[in-house]
């Protein structure tokens, strides 16, 4: 009788329970078996992005060599989707005798489906989860119910933490030194996420630096999108390929204090961890928000108006608000958004246009390299006023202002609209008027009228 390891959405050797359990049951003096299944027509389906998908892939051959170093052979399998997923595990069990398929548990509705009908077909799936730093279903109120706000969830979280720990793991060591050094390469290939380096080089070096240098000015430079002031992780934490209890665990040994230094810089960014807990602790205990339903039920039958000439605007980065569309170009261009332009460009697609989130949560996951369902999801039901805990209705963005606040100089806006790089400052917020003024060859007109936007929200949600 033997075992198999079932890599999913958890490409690391480093605080990953499968591979611990797996390799405490298994004799290592023989090559055991692990399988990582390469499904894109199931992960077009999941609107996943091409550059993620290429990030995944990358991931996924790194991990045969560092897997070859603790004497497992990873196989990396094409099939099209969750059924030949199931088809080719049943044939693989029979066929091998396999007694126990060892993974690592999935949030999203269809992977949960997909692994209880794996249990009903006699495959021997044994689960555990690696996704989150605090178990899921363990932070409830007095009535064992979810929390639906996020300060008292973090409040409860961070006395969890105090009160019982959390299970991190480490890393496994290597029992075969050659096969460890040709997984530590950081070769790039000329692919569409090769700008974003492996995660053994993240781990090596960019953690190290973000907290050495940056984490204690976060606070006061994450929303300004000229600087990288943000860590740069979200697309290791959505890959799996790096754990949160890695990135808690080095921040913990860094500040160790932190959890009861709320007021502090590097607090800032432990919360947007925490935030990234309660977004999926909300789904596992919501699961009708991966069929991207509102939360807040009031919403379901809203009649949301639907220009496709707005909406192809809004995607193009053509709307005449600049630091909207460059936001968009930025999106487009590099399959990366900063997180303080997500909300801008979230808010404007919602409120300014009054377009469905769905669909902007949609555009969203086909280009991000950091595309993750629960914290997608959540924040564009933020954004959109239909989610947990979300910005009340009538707190609309108003996209000038916050072009002046947080790109005052137009820095961030002249990289991605080289049209308006001979604007001056102080126009280059709203050019429509100071073009028409110089007669500028330059066309840059608004699609919708701020104030008169802002009217028609507050009228919609009303």
């Amino acid at each position: 009788m033997a075992q198999l390891l079932w890599f999913r959405n958890d490409l690391r050797t480093n605080d990953n329970p499968a591979l611990q359990f797996f390799i405490n049951q298994t004799p290592l003096e023989t090559p055991a078996k692990a399988i990582f299944f390469v499904s894109e027509l199931q992960w077009l389906a999941h609107d996943w992005s091409a550059i993620k998908i290429d990030f995944v892939k990358r991931h996924a051959q790194a991990l045969v060599d560092e897997l070859a170093a603790l004497n497992i052979e990873l196989s990396i399998v094409e099939v099209d989707d969750f059924t030949a997923q199931i088809d080719y595990l049943k044939s693989y069990c029979e066929q091998h005798d396999i007694s126990s398929v060892i993974a690592n548990s999935e949030l999203e509705y269809n992977e949960v489906q997909r692994d209880r009908t794996c249990l009903e077909q006699g495959i021997p799936l044994t689960l555990f989860e690696a996704d989150v730093i605090v178990p899921k279903g363990k932070i409830v109120n007095q009535s064992g119910k979810m929390y639906k706000v996020f300060t008292p969830f973090k409040k409860a979280w961070l006395t969890y933490v105090r009160e019982f720990g959390f299970n991190y793991l480490g890393n496994i060591e290597a029992i075969n030194t050659t096969a460890s050094d040709e997984s530590k390469k950081t070769t790039q290939s000329d692919s569409l996420s090769s700008k974003w380096p492996l995660v053994n080089v993240v781990m090596d070096k960019a953690i190290p630096q973000f907290y050495r240098d940056k984490v204690t000015h976060y606070k006061t430079v994450r929303d300004i999108p000229s600087i990288k002031g943000t860590s740069g992780f979200s697309p290791y934490l959505a890959a799996g390929v790096l754990s949160p209890g890695y990135i808690f665990n080095t921040l913990l040994n860094k500040f160790p204090d932190i959890l009861i230094s709320s007021d502090s810089e590097e607090f800032c960014w432990l919360n947007e961890i925490i935030w990234r807990e309660f977004y999926r602790h909300l789904m596992f205990d919501q699961p009708r928000l991966c069929k991207h339903q509102c939360f807040n039920e009031k919403y379901h039958q809203a009649m949301w108006p639907y220009d496709e000439k707005l909406f192809t605007a809004w995607c193009e980065g053509k709307t005449g608000y600049p630091l909207v569309d460059a936001a968009m170009r930025q999106l487009n261009q590099t399959g990366w958004m900063h997180n303080r332009l997500r909300m801008v460009v979230a808010s404007f697609l919602t409120k300014h246009l009054l377009i469905d989130w769905r669909l902007g949560e949609k555009y969203f996951m086909q280009h991000l390299i950091d595309g993750d369902l629960a914290s997608n999801n959540g924040g564009w039901q933020w954004a959109s006023s239909t989610g947990c805990d979300a910005q009340p209705y009538f707190r609309i963005f108003n996209p000038i202002t916050q072009s002046e606040r947080f790109d005052p100089k137009g820095t961030f806006i002249r990289k991605y609209i080289p049209e308006l790089s001979k604007i001056p400052d102080k126009q280059i917020h709203f050019p429509h008027k100071y073009i028409k003024q110089q007669h500028l060859s330059i066309y840059w007109p608004a699609i919708v009228d701020h104030k008169e936007a802002r009217l028609n929200a507050l009228a919609f949600y009303k």
